[in-house]
């Protein structure tokens, strides 16, 4: 299976190991609360593998007509402590030779083909962030992860954007299901809000509010871009 590649990973990318003498939120994280992390992370990971396969193989019959090019996209965003990870989806735009807009521009939407739109839509360009969860990089809440370059741009301008590193990300989280899709810097900082409330207060009953919500996005395609 082939993969279109964005912003290769660098071993001299730096890793943020301070947060202003915060304490981690694992800190202040019940025994049963890590557990239960866990065992969603497991369970949800399971749950996607097969469909994930089944899905790969529907999109190697259909993009040759609707989408030419790889199936797989893969791009540098950063992780817990400002590690650089690479994030796999499926490919949803056509292949061109700028690899990363702006951090202040809009989606293209010129470039998101017809099949594309219905995988986003419904977020299912998104079930290979769970090769993401295997690896221990992301988690199925917390912070979604930010393109490398726009992470760095964004930590300089937006109010608690740093809070959301001292978590593994999600692949679902809190700003996503109250705010969806954030393209503009009004956005962005709100998501930021979001994403220091989910680390500030994270805990069982948090989680589940996330994961029940989340089903409602994927049945309306809430927020998709």
């Amino acid at each position: 299976m082939t993969f279109e590649t964005v912003l290769p990973l660098s071993s001299d990318q730096p890793v943020f190991t301070e947060f202003h003498g915060q304490p981690a939120p694992t800190s202040y994280w019940t025994p049963q609360f890590i557990i239960f992390k866990k065992f969603c992370d497991i369970s949800f990971l399971l749950l996607a593998l097969p469909i994930i396969i089944c899905t790969s193989i529907v999109l190697l019959i259909l993009n040759p007509i609707f989408n030419p090019g790889p199936l797989f996209f893969r791009q540098t965003r950063m992780g817990m402590g400002g590690k650089a990870i690479w994030l796999w989806k499926f490919r949803t735009m056509t292949v061109s030779s700028v690899k990363l807009r702006a951090h202040d521009a809009p989606v293209e939407h010129a470039r998101i083909h017809s099949l594309g739109k219905f995988l986003r839509q419904f977020r299912i360009d998104e079930l290979p962030n769970f090769f993401n969860v295997l690896k221990g990089e992301m988690s199925l809440v917390g912070p979604r992860p930010e393109a490398w370059e726009h992470a760095i741009e964004f930590l300089g301008d937006v109010p608690f954007y740093r809070d959301r590193f001292r978590v593994l990300p999600g692949i679902t989280g809190l700003a996503q299901v109250r705010g969806g899709y954030a393209d503009d810097p009004g956005a962005t900082r709100r998501k930021a809000r979001m994403d220091h409330i989910y680390v500030a207060r994270s805990c069982t009953k948090m989680d589940f509010y996330i994961i029940y919500k989340t089903f409602s996005v994927l049945a309306t395609g809430f927020g998709a871009k």
